[in-house]
């Protein structure tokens, strides 16, 4: 009997810890990376220097890419809406991210 308790309540302390890690260590996802990558060819060929579209379209959104012609297989078809939408969605801080084409 003295197993079942004691395993209880390593199972609630545990649990307990769980629960309280992954609200201290939650990370708010930016929304706009997932829009951006499905914006782009989806090649994930590395040819913009990053290691894919989901890697390029985080640094887009961070303003780390200066143009969008970074990307090889991508058009302005490509392109357009990207920055289109960047226009209308700034960051969280309220400034917007500006590339070229």
């Amino acid at each position: 009997m003295s197993a079942v308790i004691t395993l209880t309540l390593m199972g609630l302390v545990l649990g307990l810890g769980l629960a309280y890690a992954a609200d201290y260590f939650h990370v708010e996802a930016d929304l706009r990376i997932d829009v951006i990558e499905g914006m782009l060819p989806g090649i994930n060929c590395g040819l913009c220097g990053h290691p894919g579209c989901n890697a390029f379209a985080t640094a887009i959104v961070e303003g780390d890419v200066e143009s969008l012609n970074q990307c090889k297989p991508g058009k302005d078809r490509h392109y357009d809406p990207i920055i289109n939408y960047l226009k209308d969605h700034p960051n969280p801080d309220g400034t917007f991210v500006t590339i070229r084409k």
